[in-house]
């Protein structure tokens, strides 16, 4: 297939020369492991001791990877990606704060989004992580089918209420939603009750959407399995593909604890299960609507040349594409520009409380050296080619 993201001028349209600057400013620090850990240590301390250095922040860091501080200031950032055909999913990316109370806090701010997305032409999807309405012990004691005490009993129940109370939202608003996937600890927890939401909501088209992480070596069973019963069960699958973002975590707890990692041993492998699990669900298409989570170019010319194959249109409403927002531009806007479904995840919420989602997306680019390298060669092109 001919090679369609090589062309930055579409990629980095929609960025002025000050916004292209900073994108490769950023990138060369996060090319710098060791200068990584010292400013995550560093901007740790200032927002603990209150430092003033919030602006800072919000001019680098934050406006370049988050859309704002609520989703109303998300809108010129929408606005702009949407005048290329790149829609938006509001991702809500407060993290760390594990009580009832946020927990319920939650689920009013999704369900206000679900409420807002759908009077907005330019957000397909609304997007939620199960440990931000609950904690994460207690699914991982409900996966490993941990006897519950009475209080746990009730607090399982809240959970799988929070959950109900979404997704309801999603299904009468048509708005569909993606679940994001986490750790497996507590994955098998969070993946039985998104079957259950499945089975009530997407009974003629898919708006709940469970996410598979293809680092796991049982993905691809867990998928079959699963279609079978929606097959048996009459019920459409919404699944995100994504191939994860928790394997150092997942293989430290697993030689800890002395069981199988369930991560694929290789990189190859990670691969070859996430191309295997995609090109399975495109075969059934009829049943399954995919979201394609990935920066990673080949995996985007596989789904375009089983689509190709397939001669399903271009825009065909079961198949997006979708990058986090201030990474891989080359892949978004070019897909865009051939008419492909395609979204950007955009991260927002007050500067303090999303400071930890920036540190982790800082910390993981570090890890895929060839991700910021790529990053890096395409903004330096581009600025060579408006001689910048």
């Amino acid at each position: 297939m001919r090679s369609i993201f090589e062309n930055t001028a579409t990629a980095f349209s929609i960025k002025s020369d000050t916004s292209l600057e900073r994108a490769y400013f950023l990138f060369k620090l996060i090319s710098l492991q060791p200068l990584v850990k010292l400013g995550t240590a560093i901007t740790n301390f200032a927002l603990k001791a209150h430092l003033p250095v919030k602006g800072l922040i919000r001019a680098t860091v934050f406006d370049h990877f988050c859309g704002g501080v609520n989703e109303y200031d998300c809108e010129p950032v929408m606005e702009r990606m949407y005048s290329k055909k790149v829609f938006s999913v509001l991702d809500y990316s407060v993290e760390g704060k594990a009580t009832e109370a946020n927990f319920d806090q939650v689920v009013r701010k999704i369900n206000g989004l679900i409420v807002f997305a759908k009077t907005k032409p330019y957000i397909p999807f609304v997007v939620f992580k199960p440990t931000a309405i609950g904690n994460i012990l207690l699914y991982e004691k409900v996966g490993n089918k941990v006897l519950l005490t009475p209080e746990e009993i009730l607090l399982w129940q809240k959970v799988q209420e929070r959950f109900y109370s979404i997704c309801k939202t999603a299904y009468e608003h048509k708005t569909p939603l993606l679940i994001d996937g986490e750790e497996s600890w507590m994955q098998d927890a969070a993946d039985g009750i998104v079957y259950n939401m499945m089975k009530e909501f997407n009974k003629d088209e898919a708006y709940i959407y469970n996410t598979l992480q293809a680092y796991r070596w049982d993905r691809m069973e867990y998928l079959q399995n699963l279609y079978s019963k929606a097959k048996t069960e009459g019920f459409k699958l919404g699944i995100k593909v994504v191939r994860g973002a928790y394997m150092e975590k997942e293989r430290l707890k697993a030689s800890e604890k002395g069981y199988k990692s369930p991560i694929c041993e290789t990189k190859q492998a990670t691969d070859d299960n996430y191309n295997e699990i995609v090109s399975y669900m495109v075969s059934h298409l009829d049943e399954i609507s995919i979201f394609l989570g990935t920066h990673n170019e080949h995996s985007t010319y596989l789904l375009m040349e089983l689509m190709k194959q397939k001669k399903l249109n271009i825009s065909d409403s079961r198949i997006w594409f979708g990058q986090l927002y201030g990474m891989s531009d080359h892949i978004s806007y070019n897909l865009s520009e051939h008419s492909y479904n395609v979204s950007k995840y955009l991260p927002f919420g007050p500067v303090r409380d999303v400071m930890p989602y920036l540190m982790r997306r800082a910390e993981e680019n570090t890890s895929v050296a060839g991700q910021t390298n790529r990053e890096l060669d395409l903004l330096g092109k581009e600025r060579k080619r408006r001689k910048i």
